[in-house]
């Protein structure tokens, strides 16, 4: 009796525990969304100090089971917002809803570029800038390469248009233009092996739209080892993948410009654990510099579909890209004072932030191509990168800590680029008696040049971009262990290289109102061109008809050592070694006597017809490898704070810049195919409440071996020295108002040569943006801001003889909320028509008398209206 008496009292006991414990298990509940409303899944929310978490679904949704009662700090953490943190008490199920906040500047956000696996800023020893394309937008920029300009460290000469170019990091020179020491980049993958090919730099086949979700750009540190050709920087541009639905439409016209524009992109679910994205942009006119004609036609598509699987994800990515572009080369500008105190304005007849050297009476430029066949082309193509390219990207969890991940992309490059260079400008007069005593000039349309009006020599850069087809694949495996990460990847690229110069010469007036060709006859009155055309060829610089048709094997394996010494203290380090092998040939120029406009008659620039050497080729056949390595420290002093130190040396590989006359392309041991950059930095970074400050101070020692510049026609083989401090910020006063600010301070300079100790050219000692913002509106749907982006003097060659004055660009923005979806925008770019100047061919000027040089400002004044509709 009593043993029944206990074995139900036992039982009672046991089912009133379990009772207890089922009512002790609760749900936190709720869906996430950001403060526009939308809704966000992939969201990840923990509760801290437990194993219980989530992720939110589709639909922003998120639930987290069998929570004890009890009090706990949730926290929600999302890629490129803040992290949301509260303390909540569980005494039964708990409805939660989360709003985030978008923060480009967050030091918990998740990075991808320069680290061998994914982690926060702050846990990373390398200094990176993410941008979002809100922050973008602030800065109203009308290029690729503008925006570039409010990244620290980072100089972008962006007075070129839509590509061409120069863009240089932290004092490391700017050789031989576009961007030799830094690495342009689409979600993982190289743009162009080598970002510094004469007419074919990276940034002509990169173009930013809506597609991109944000931009990463890591300056010095591990980007010698995560990637070839790349010691200086990584500017990775990194699109939406359409996890989260949405979508935009938009369209922007030029006010005092001819431009009309027309962006749209859309990316949603299409299934569980399926999405995709897609959008592109068309735009035409004629530009922010008048050329006469319409000098802008094409656009961009990109499309991308992902698939996430129990442990991964495989993403398909395509784009489309046939764009025609303007080119700014140089321009007539005149300069008076002296060399170290110089005034500089308008030539006569030319404005400098509006004209161009472009005219529709130069439209077409006939000669023989690379075949030695008549061919025609047009200068209304100006920079025309067609691309078509396919990847696909792959990464797997597998078990036991292992990690997969293949990122390759194949793409068909080709194209032309063609655009109207003053190889001199002079008078009239000058101009005539470089064709023989007596020679006279007359306009095409009719009347003689009057002998003290400005003329001047053009030389047609013509190039066929005949095939820069390249194939680029990633391949990596990870292993984690309790605090160490281990990496060794494998990258292969296959660059092909094929390009041909077909240049000719004409004489022009100096006009920025359609100006026009200029005949010139010797003292007989026998004519010496025809219609401005006056030699097939430029044998004012020598015969500069060349091809090459080569290809560029990489094979570079790396490996990578991540350390968690502390819960304070990361150590990680990194090697790789490149090995290229390039074949191909390369074919010079000849001259001979051809009938090009078929009329039966030899005309004396009919005489000498430049032309390729195909019957006297050179083969290409080298070899290059170089080791690359970097060390990084990072020491968390607290949640938000962090110093880390770095040490690390690599190198760039030239391309085309020797392909040459006169050099041994078969002999491996004596081409000057390398340039190397070893670096150091040490930086702190800071998280507060309402924003962010990072400074890094750096080193850079540049090692030359030589590279040919088209345009100055010499070889430049130098060494260089940087020392400087970066510093970048943002801080929000309130919800709405905020700034944001980048300094760099660089200290360079030559180190042997004929200019050792002098500063490199086109480098300032001060570099610098601040963009402040204001938000406003009952629900804070309007903004307003200005974007100052500013350079302190710099020298325009390396002999420092004539300074280009420092200058700052202002550009504003207003955008207005018509409805919760419809906004629209008025931007302004150099709202005080400012002349700033990017580059100079001449080095020096005839102090205290007028002179004209050649040189490339950037464009003046600029406003736009734009609409855009988000869905």
């Amino acid at each position: 009796m009593n043993k029944k008496l206990n074995f139900k009292n036992l039982l009672l006991i046991l089912v009133m525990l379990s009772s207890t414990g089922l009512v002790a298990q609760s749900t936190i509940s709720g869906i996430v969304k950001d403060t526009n409303g939308n809704l966000i899944p992939g969201v990840n929310i923990f509760l801290k100090g437990t194993t219980q978490g989530a992720n939110t679904d589709f639909d922003g949704v998120y639930e987290i089971a069998n929570v004890a009662n009890g009090s706990y700090t949730i926290i929600a953490s999302y890629i490129g917002y803040d992290n949301f943190t509260k303390e909540i008490t569980v005494n039964g199920n708990l409805k939660l809803n989360i709003v985030i906040k978008e923060n480009a500047e967050s030091l918990d956000e998740i990075i991808v570029t320069g680290v061998a696996n994914p982690r926060s800023k702050i846990e990373s020893s390398v200094s990176i800038t993410t941008i979002k394309p809100s922050v973008i937008a602030q800065s109203a920029p009308r290029t690729t390469a503008e925006i570039f300009r409010t990244i620290p460290g980072i100089r972008s000469e962006s007075s070129g248009g839509e590509g061409n170019s120069n863009i240089a990091v932290r004092g490391v020179p700017v050789s031989s233009g576009g961007s030799k020491y830094i690495q342009l980049q689409e979600d993982g993958l190289p743009v162009l092996l080598f970002g510094d090919m004469s007419f074919a730099t990276a940034d002509i086949f990169t173009r930013f739209d809506n597609n991109i979700g944000r931009i990463e750009a890591i300056r010095g540190g591990s980007a010698s080892t995560v990637s070839s050709n790349s010691p200086g920087a990584i500017i990775n541009l990194i699109s939406k993948t359409g996890k989260v639905e949405g979508g935009a439409i938009g369209t922007t016209f030029g006010l005092d410009y001819d431009s009309f524009r027309t962006d749209f992109n859309y990316g949603a679910p299409i299934a569980e654990g399926l999405y995709f994205h897609a959008g592109g942009f068309y735009r035409v006119g004629e530009g922010l510099r008048e050329t006469g004609f319409t000098a802008n036609n094409g656009g961009q598509f990109k499309f991308n579909l992902t698939k996430e699987f129990k442990n991964g994800y495989v993403r398909l990515n395509a784009k489309l890209l046939n764009d025609r572009a303007v080119a700014y080369l140089p321009m007539p500008i005149q300069v008076s004072g002296t060399n170290s105190n110089p005034t500089w304005g308008n030539a006569p007849n030319f404005s400098a932030t509006r004209g161009t050297s472009h005219t529709p009476f130069l439209t077409q430029n006939v000669g023989l191509g690379a075949d030695g066949q008549l061919r025609r082309s047009n200068v209304s193509d100006g920079m025309n990168p067609i691309s078509r390219s396919i990847g696909l990207e792959a990464s797997f969890d597998l078990a036991e800590g292992w990690k997969i991940k293949n990122n390759g992309r194949f793409s068909l490059n080709s194209g032309s680029f063609v655009s109207p260079f003053p190889a001199q400008v002079a008078t009239a007069s000058d101009i005539a008696n470089s064709f023989g005593a007596g020679a006279t000039l007359e306009y095409t349309t009719g009347g003689v040049v009057p002998t003290n009006s400005l003329v001047s020599r053009i030389h047609m850069f013509d190039v066929e971009l005949n095939n820069f087809n390249n194939f680029m694949n990633d391949f990596k495996l990870s292993k984690s262990f309790d605090n160490v990460d281990v990496t060794i990847g494998y990258f292969k690229s296959i660059q092909n290289v094929s390009m041909s110069w077909l240049w000719n010469s004409y004489l022009q007036e100096v006009s920025d109102n359609n100006a026009r060709l200029i005949d010139v006859f010797d003292a007989a009155n026998t004519p010496l061109s025809e219609n401005g055309l006056y030699a097939y060829g430029t044998p004012f610089w020598g015969n500069l008809h060349r091809n090459y048709d080569t290809k560029y094997n990489v094979s570079a394996p790396y490996a990578s050592i991540a350390i968690e010494a502390s819960e304070t203290f990361n150590i990680d380090a990194s090697i790789r070694f490149d090995s290229g092998k390039v074949d191909g040939s390369f074919a010079g120029g000849t001259s001979r006597e051809f009938d090009i406009n078929n009329d039966g008659v030899i005309s004396v620039p009919e005489q000498n017809v430049f032309a390729i050497d195909n019957a006297n080729a050179t083969t290409v056949n080298y070899d290059y490898n170089y080791f690359s390595y970097s060390l990084g420290l990072n020491y968390k002093l607290a949640d938000r704070q962090a110093v880390f130190g770095r040490l690390s040396r690599g190198a760039a590989a030239k391309a085309d810049r020797i392909l040459f006359s006169g050099l041994d392309y078969t002999n491996s041991n004596t081409i000057n195919a390398l340039d190397f950059i070893t670096q150091a930095e040490f930086g702190y970074k800071r998280g507060f409440d309402k924003g962010s400050l990072y400074a890094t101070v750096f080193f850079a020692n540049t090692k030359e071996e030589g590279g040919f510049e088209a345009t100055t026609q010499t070889i430049i083989e130098n060494d260089y020295k940087s020392v400087g401090l970066e510093l970048e910020g943002s801080y929000k006063f309130n919800d709405n108002f905020g700034v944001r600010a980048g300094l760099t301070y660089t200290n360079a300079s030559i180190e042997s040569g004929p200019n050792d100790g002098n500063t490199p050219r086109r480098q300032p000692d001060f570099i610098y943006n601040f963009i402040p913002t204001y938000n406003f509106g009952s629900n804070s749907q309007n903004a307003i801001g200005l974007s100052l982006i500013g350079q302190s003097k710099a020298f325009a060659q390396d002999n420092n003889e004539l300074v280009m004055p420092g200058f700052v660009i202002v550009n504003s923005f207003i955008n207005v909320g018509i409805t919760k979806s419809l906004s629209a925008n008025l931007a302004a770019n150099n709202l005080f028509d400012s002349l700033g100047i990017t580059e100079s061919e001449e080095g020096s000027i005839t102090e205290n008398q007028t002179n004209i040089v050649r040189a490339r400002p950037v464009p003046g004044r600029s406003v736009s209206l734009g609409l855009k509709y988000n869905f």
